[in-house]
C-alpha cells in the first residue's frame, strides 16, 4: 500500500493524505483521501474525526465527503453521514449510515447496516433505488474484504 501524505500539521493535529496504490484500491477506486483531525477526550484519550473521499473508477460518482459522528470499538458499531459528493445530486440533503458488526457462527464477521435518506423537495425514493445504491455499498465491502482477508494486520 502506497500513502501520500499531503499535509501534517502538528499545531493543529491536523494530517491529510492520500491511499494512491495498493489492494484496496484494486480496479474499484482511483485514490481514496482522508482528512484526519486529533481532539482531546473528556475521559483523558483521544478522539479522531475522519473525512474520506473515494475518487471511483468506471463510476459515476467521483467523490464522496462522509462525516463519522460514532465508533464505538465496545459495541462494534460505526455511525456516518454522507454530506457532500456526487451520490447526493440534487435528490437528497444527506443520508446517514449505522453500521452494527457481530460476530458470525463459523468465526467471521456479520455486518448489518441501517440507512436514513433525507430527500429534497418532493423527490421520492423507490425500492429500486434502495437495491441499487446496496449493491454499490456491497461492492465496496468485497473490496475492503478482500483486503483485510489478504492482509490480516493491515487493521489492529
Amino acid at each position: 500500500m502506497k500513502h501520500l501524505i499531503e499535509e501534517l500539521n502538528e499545531k493543529t493535529y491536523t494530517y491529510k493524505y492520500t491511499l494512491v496504490e495498493g489492494d484496496a484500491l484494486k480496479d474499484k477506486f482511483e485514490k481514496i483521501s482522508f482528512e484526519v483531525l486529533l481532539e482531546a477526550s473528556s475521559n483523558g484519550g483521544t478522539i479522531s474525526k475522519m473525512k474520506s473521499k473515494y475518487y471511483n473508477k468506471g463510476s459515476n460518482f467521483n467523490c464522496m465527503k462522509h462525516l463519522v459522528e460514532e465508533l464505538n470499538e465496545e459495541t462494534y458499531t460505526y455511525k456516518y453521514t454522507l454530506v457532500e459528493g456526487d451520490a447526493l445530486k440534487d435528490k437528497f440533503e444527506k443520508i446517514s449510515f449505522e453500521v452494527q458488526l457481530e460476530a458470525s457462527s463459523d468465526g467471521g464477521t456479520i455486518s448489518k447496516m441501517k440507512s436514513k435518506y433525507y430527500t429534497k423537495g418532493d423527490f421520492v425514493l423507490t425500492e429500486e433505488d434502495i437495491k441499487a445504491g446496496k449493491e454499490k455499498v456491497l461492492g465496496m465491502y468485497k473490496v475492503v474484504e478482500a483486503y483485510l482477508l489478504q492482509n490480516p494486520d493491515a487493521y489492529v
